[in-house]
């Protein structure tokens, strides 16, 4: 195994972003340091060919993975529980004692997203905020859902149905198998384009966490399922695009309710109100 690593400043990924992922998909991990102004990038490779066709593409350098790298991997890393409001606390591993707050294990080694990034992090944040009021009349559709994370989430905190989507197969495995670790049921995850998707019902909510150029690309075709009222999570984007994004969504009828900004990144909430 193999990984090509970018250390590169928020301008260069904004340019860039969207033409990396065309290339890695979900595997294109973003780490943000605090206090610093660049960003690393990171996609693991199955093959040195795929390393190197990055590295010619967009700079950078290319390490060699132990054949043990995970395991070592997820015993360096000792995460401390996310805490969502009262309602949620995200951890790495089970947590020995009673709680009354729900709790969602998912293992850092799991990658595809485990809440420890600030976008994750703001958008089971807002979806708390959200869904406080709806009881359990509601439901969801995550796009891009990664490890599973906000689908998971919404489902503790008490929609009926959810979709979660990712054009990534593993990334489909990886949500799935946290459910199954999890206890919950009444989740379903399948492989599709967020593009081209479609869900069964109307949406009362919708999770994207997908880099800015794809998340305008999906609105055109998301206002048709996304029910009114309803809601549009979006995160993912840099502070530098975030005119961009909220000029698309007036320009499909929805408006920015809450705006949240962290770092580099921001999170956002849009309503639809009507047709």
């Amino acid at each position: 195994m193999f990984v090509w690593q970018k250390l590169a400043p928020a301008q260069w990924l904004s340019e860039n972003e969207g033409t990396v992922r065309a290339s890695a998909g979900t595997r294109l991990a973003l780490i943000e340091r605090a206090g610093r102004s660049l960003v690393t990038l990171e996609v693991v490779c199955p093959n040195k060919r795929e390393a190197l066709e990055l590295k010619e593409a967009f700079g950078g350098q290319i390490e060699t993975l132990r054949n043990d790298w995970l395991v070592a991997y997820t015993r360096a890393e000792h995460r401390p529980p996310l805490r969502i409001g009262k309602r949620l606390i995200v951890t790495a591993q089970a947590i020995p004692g009673s709680s009354t707050t729900p709790h969602l294990i998912i293992p850092t080694g799991a990658a595809f997203g485990t809440g420890e990034h600030v976008t994750t992090a703001l958008s089971l944040r807002l979806l708390e905020q959200i869904s406080r009021p709806l009881g359990r009349d509601w439901n969801l559709a995550d796009l891009g859902t990664g490890s599973g994370i906000l689908a998971l989430g919404a489902r503790l905190f008490g929609a009926n149905r959810v979709i979660g989507v990712d054009n990534d197969p593993l990334a489909i495995s990886t949500a799935k198998e946290n459910a199954r670790r999890n206890g919950l049921a009444g989740v379903k995850f399948e492989v599709g384009d967020v593009l081209e998707w479609r869900p069964p019902w109307q949406v009362s909510i919708v999770t994207a966490n997908l880099f800015s150029e794809l998340l305008i690309q999906v609105l055109p075709g998301l206002k048709r399922y996304l029910a009114a009222p309803g809601w549009l999570i979006a995160s993912g984007i840099l502070r530098l695009q975030e005119r961009s994004v909220i000029r698309a969504l007036r320009q499909n009828g929805m408006g920015a309710v809450d705006v949240r900004r962290r770092g580099k990144w921001i999170a956002l909430t849009a309503g639809v109100s009507s047709r």
